[in-house]
């Protein structure tokens, strides 16, 4: 494999599992080659629980056909 889109067809077959140590074993490089990580988001348990209702309560509505 030689280009990244031949990559992502790759890992699109991959196990759940797989995939997630496909992306540690990338993060693990990336640090080592001194790349810029995003920072860890804090984002609150209650704001987390918000968006789930809300993304839900959409769905519902969907659901409704409103």
């Amino acid at each position: 494999m030689s280009s990244l889109a031949e990559i992502e067809r790759a890992a699109d077959v991959l196990q759940t599992e797989e995939k997630q140590e496909l992306v540690m074993f990338l993060l693990t490089r990336l640090r080592g080659e001194g790349g810029v990580l995003p920072p860890v988001r804090d984002i609150p348990k209650e704001q987390v629980e918000k968006w789930v209702a809300e993304d839900e309560a959409g769905y519902q509505r969907f659901l409704a056909g409103a």
